[in-house]
């Protein structure tokens, strides 16, 4: 039977719900991500079996708790694969690969690199072994890598006016008007969505007047209301079924939003949520060198569901103890933090936002900063440089700039988008690639969001410098952007932001409602 075949059969016929803890299985050898599984996967005629997980994920302690605990699963992947896992905090162009997959994200591989399966979030043992007993049976693709996501198929070039208004349309279309907030399974900020949104407000647009500040109510049930700090997610449809994980993406995003929609409205519960963000950075994410660790775990009890613990008061909690937090110091991070920091001070005039931020752009300097400008992602980086990292550290840089005014911040952010350029731009393509390094099994790829980061961190190099080639770069973004295929994906708002900071001043003031950061 065609491996699509057996997979369908396999998933038709086993449940969702998480299956009970096996008794105890000998243990998989997993391996890191390196050209040496893959050659030894051929050698051995064996496929890969990528986990792809994070360390704060819920699902992801289900799948190492149940499925491989189960001993058929166990004695299937000892028999016919290389078992490789990795941490996707930890490698941000595997995560960028197969963002559309997880976590966890499962991928297999024929010896030679060929992928032939991709599976999204957990797996129960049931499902688990029908998959691998399909591979070894018919390793042929199967429809999750023939019909899943993959490269743009466009001809990259300027952005149309025509895809300009869809990217628009499918901004507000895929706005939740019932529930609020953008997307229709998973509530969340969008970032992108509602600083557009705010801007679209300021120049008077009433419905995302509307939008803007009903996403922003509606996420204020996603704030831990003990701890502070933010959970990053609610799913089936509703505001109240959260996943308790906070992750730095999350935690930057909401306190920049809350900071800036205080900034246009002056609303107390804004400034409220925004000073509730910084209270639990400063009091879990933050390492005795004012730097700041990459998240805390959903989970007190690896693979347990935390909603009784997180309905606890503060000693209730602390009596139990505290989840886990992974004290990795990340450039990107950091990058995220120092500068939703700096734009809370320069909305807010935080004193204590404002020297939060310095610290950590001091500590990312002495502690990150590559020889040319560019920053590494942690200490012992496998694959990169990674482009995430230097672009999050010159945005940072940038909000710095503009809070406090100080010269040395712009150099800052100019050495890193020099840097940018010349290691992350490849010659006839277009955009740039999530990483500098990669093999032949992870070469590197452009990817959407860092596309879009780069140009609005080039556009913004250009206004306050009036250097010709940060307009360059920013083009070099948008012919990337430009095709049809990323451009239209979740969310369009980025893109469009892009697209009003780019356009020439006068025709920017129509559409948006100031410059890229405040």
């Amino acid at each position: 039977m065609h491996l699509s075949l057996l997979l369908a059969a396999a998933l038709a016929s086993t449940p969702g719900a998480p299956a009970a803890r096996p008794a105890a299985a000998p243990a998989i050898a997993w391996e890191d991500w390196s050209e040496g599984a893959f050659a030894r996967a051929a050698r051995e005629h064996r496929f890969v079996l990528l986990d792809l997980g994070a360390g704060w994920c819920h699902w992801c302690h289900v799948m190492e708790e149940t499925t491989y605990r189960d001993a058929e699963v166990v004695r299937l992947i000892g028999a016919h694969y290389v078992a490789v896992h990795v941490d996707q905090d930890t490698r941000p162009d595997l995560a960028n690969r197969y963002e559309d997959y997880g976590w966890p994200a499962t991928v297999v591989f024929d010896g030679g690199g060929q992928e032939l399966v991709r599976m999204q979030g957990y797996i129960p043992p049931p499902r688990m072994r029908a998959l691998l007993k399909a591979v070894v049976d018919d390793p042929t693709p199967g429809p999750s890598v023939t019909g899943g996501p993959g490269a743009a198929a466009g001809v990259p070039g300027p952005v149309s006016a025509t895809l300009r208004e869809e990217l628009a349309k499918l901004d507000v279309d895929r706005y939740d008007g019932e529930n609020g907030g953008w997307g229709f399974v998973h509530k969340y900020l969008d970032a992108d969505s509602v600083e557009h949104a705010l801007r679209r407000a300021a120049a008077g647009d009433a419905a995302a007047l509307r939008r803007a500040q009903e996403t922003l109510d509606k996420q204020l049930q996603l704030f831990d209301p003990v701890w502070g700090g933010v959970y990053q997610y609610s799913d089936s449809g509703i505001w109240s079924n959260p996943h308790f994980e906070k992750i730095m993406s999350v935690q930057a995003d909401n306190l920049r939003l809350y900071a800036m929609a205080y900034a246009q409205w002056k609303k107390p519960e804004h400034l409220r949520a925004a000073r509730e963000v910084h209270r639990y950075l400063r009091t879990f994410l933050r390492s005795p060198e004012g730097a700041f660790y990459a998240s805390q775990d959903a989970d007190l009890v690896p693979g347990e569901h935390a909603a009784p613990f997180f309905a606890l008061g503060d000693a209730e909690r602390r009596a139990r103890g505290i989840p886990r937090v992974d004290r990795s110091l990340y450039a990107r991070e950091n990058g995220w933090a120092a500068r939703a920091l700096a734009e809370m001070f320069a909305a807010t005039g935080d004193a204590q936002a404002k020297d939060d931020a310095l610290i950590a752009a001091r500590w990312l300097i002495a502690r990150r900063r590559l020889p040319g400008g560019g920053f590494a992602h942690g200490d012992h980086d496998t694959g990169g440089p990674y482009l995430a990292d230097s672009a999050a550290a010159a945005r940072a840089f940038l909000a710095l700039h503009v809070a406090t005014g100080e010269r040395e911040w712009l150099d800052q952010a100019e050495d890193a988008a020099r840097f940018i350029d010349r290691t992350f731009r490849r010659q006839g393509a277009a955009g740039y690639v999530t990483a500098a390094g990669g093999g032949r099994y992870d070469a590197p790829r452009p990817q959407r969001e860092e596309n879009v980061l780069v140009g609005r961190l080039a556009v913004q190099l250009q206004r306050l410098t009036g250097r010709a080639a940060y307009g360059a770069m920013a083009a070099r973004a948008l012919e990337y952007l430009s095709v049809p295929e990323v451009a239209r994906r979740f969310s369009t708002a980025s893109v469009l932001l892009l697209l009003d900071e780019a356009a020439p001043a006068g025709a920017a003031a129509a559409t948006s409602a100031g410059p890229a950061t405040r």
